[in-house]
């Protein structure tokens, strides 16, 4: 455990939800974890109780990527876990694969003639995912290849790789459903006999939407929130000018209302309490990582590729690389739009920022 986390209380210890079961967290929320194919290894999803319609069932809060070992797992939990009800809608709190992979199977799994499973998401958020099933915006391919090379990304290896991941994020989202219900900041959700309001967050995803019971003290942060690493934070070749990391720290600080006991389920992680603490922990991080960038820039006008070693003292692979630079691109620009940086480009074409 690092130091930020020994600052956080996690009440549920070190238990897990058993691969293809649930634990429950209070009563109606149970938790349901599934393996993902990479460093990050995990994605925490969620099932409430409801009645929808005058159906008793239950509300599926995201869904992990499109594979056969995630539809296995569902189909395990929907056998042990769901007390022979249905799920009655897919709730998911943004665009990324892991959280919206397999909500075309989820919906079409449980819709039946008399009740359509249907989606409920942010209308950004969900749009979003409709371009880049059908064409990788910003994950990879010819844009995503052109965009890293503006920011100094020169080994041509690395860069034809990325060129090749055209289909990066159509492989693990292949189809969103054709039609969904709209969340918006401040809606207040009726999910069986309790309430969860939507808070909606910016710069992670475009318009994610985390909820919170207050009947329960339980927030549901998705990605917006997470105990042990930081969110990434990325400026993408379909936004380019971006600045991702401003709107990121204020979305954060709309969760300091909420109540100081308040249990965050995180979508990577275990569940914690210490809400404010993070909140604060997340923004002495990026003060920290902002302050390293200024003074490397100061030094010498800088490309984002040369900022890698500044931020990540690990080492990196490719699918790493590619989330590194879009972060250290959020930090030039949070840098650059609030006139401590200048940029121009070089004579390679390469972006370069230097103290203003």
């Amino acid at each position: 455990m690092n130091p930020q986390e020994a600052q956080l209380n996690y009440p549920l210890g070190d238990a897990l939800p058993a691969p293809g079961s649930t634990l429950e967290i209070a009563p109606g929320v149970r938790w349901v974890r599934m393996a993902l194919p990479f460093a990050l290894d995990h994605i925490n999803l969620w099932l409430l109780r409801d009645e929808l319609d005058g159906r008793r069932g239950w509300t599926a809060v995201d869904c992990c990527i499109t594979r056969d070992e995630a539809k296995a797992q569902w189909e395990q939990v929907f056998a042990s876990s769901l007390e022979g009800l249905p799920i009655l809608r897919v709730i998911v709190t943004h665009m990324h694969p892991d959280h919206i992979g397999l909500a075309h199977w989820l919906c079409e799994r449980w819709s039946t003639p008399e009740h359509v499973c249907r989606l409920w998401i942010s209308a950004t958020d969900y749009n979003a995912a409709r371009v880049g099933s059908q064409s990788t915006t910003g994950f990879g391919g010819e844009a995503a290849a052109r965009f890293f090379a503006s920011h100094g990304l020169s080994d041509p290896e690395s860069i034809e790789k990325i060129r090749g991941r055209a289909n990066y994020y159509p492989s693990m989202v292949p189809a969103v459903p054709p039609s969904f219900r709209r969340l918006q900041d401040g809606d207040v959700l009726r999910i069986g006999d309790r309430t969860w309001e939507c808070i909606s967050g910016h710069g992670h995803a475009p318009e994610h939407i985390s909820l919170f019971c207050p009947a329960l003290k339980l927030l549901i942060s998705g990605d917006m929130m997470l105990p042990r690493i930081s969110t990434n934070i990325s400026v993408y070749d379909v936004e380019p000018e971006s600045d991702p990391l401003r709107l990121f720290l204020a979305s954060i600080d709309k969760f300091r209302r909420l109540p100081a006991d308040t249990l965050v389920l995180p979508s990577h992680g275990k569940p914690f309490t210490g809400l404010h603490r993070r909140i604060e922990q997340l923004h002495e991080h990026h003060r920290d990582r902002l302050a390293d960038v200024l003074e490397a820039c100061k030094r010498r006008p800088s490309s984002a590729a040369d900022m890698l070693p500044v931020l990540f003292k690990r080492q990196l692979d490719l699918h790493q690389t590619t989330f590194a630079m879009g972060e250290a691109v959020a930090h030039l620009h949070a840098l650059w739009y609030s006139g401590k940086l200048r940029r121009e480009k070089d004579a390679e074409s390469v972006w370069r920022f230097a103290a203003a």
